[in-house]
């Protein structure tokens, strides 16, 4: 059908047309307002620290110091943690990919289960779990109280 093309021709024009005129506009964001009333960290501008397998980026506040802080965790394809508890619950959104995780003090990758993006997570302090990512990157906002400690569990003997 003609429709269908025609359909596809006005959006991708739309499209097209929203990112030459936003663009612009979103780069002289920050300049044109108060940065007393609100501050914005456009994606360009946030700083990510390489960790071993993942990256970060702080947002808001200190992880290693007492009070809130709101961390960006990107963790990359193929890499997860290993079984660990926090002394604090922390909340985590699920921005970007797909998130896998398990519980237990005893690691068993087979058993992750996935998170898909738009997903909201209790980290319930002291409880033990792991997590990462499989075959994509995942992005997520992790809020929480610091010190934001990780505490390696231990197997159960057998």
């Amino acid at each position: 059908m003609l429709r269908i093309p025609t359909f596809l021709t006005r959006l991708s024009l739309f499209t097209l047309a929203a990112t030459v005129l936003i663009g612009p506009a979103t780069a002289n964001l920050s300049a044109d307002l108060d940065p007393k009333a609100i501050t914005v960290q456009l994606p360009k501008e946030i700083k990510w620290t390489k960790g071993n397998g993942s990256e970060s980026a702080v947002l808001v506040g200190d992880p290693s110091k007492p009070g809130i802080y709101v961390v960006l965790q990107k963790w990359l394809p193929h890499n997860n943690s290993r079984p660990h508890s926090h002394p604090n619950d922390r909340y985590i959104t699920v921005i970007s990919g797909t998130w896998w995780v398990n519980t237990g003090a005893n690691y068993d990758p087979a058993g992750f289960k996935p998170v898909p993006a738009g997903s909201f997570v209790v980290h319930t302090a002291k409880e033990i779990h792991y997590d990462g990512a499989r075959d994509e990157e995942c992005v997520l906002q992790i809020v929480g109280m610091g010190p934001a400690t990780s505490t390696p569990a231990s197997a159960p003997a057998k």
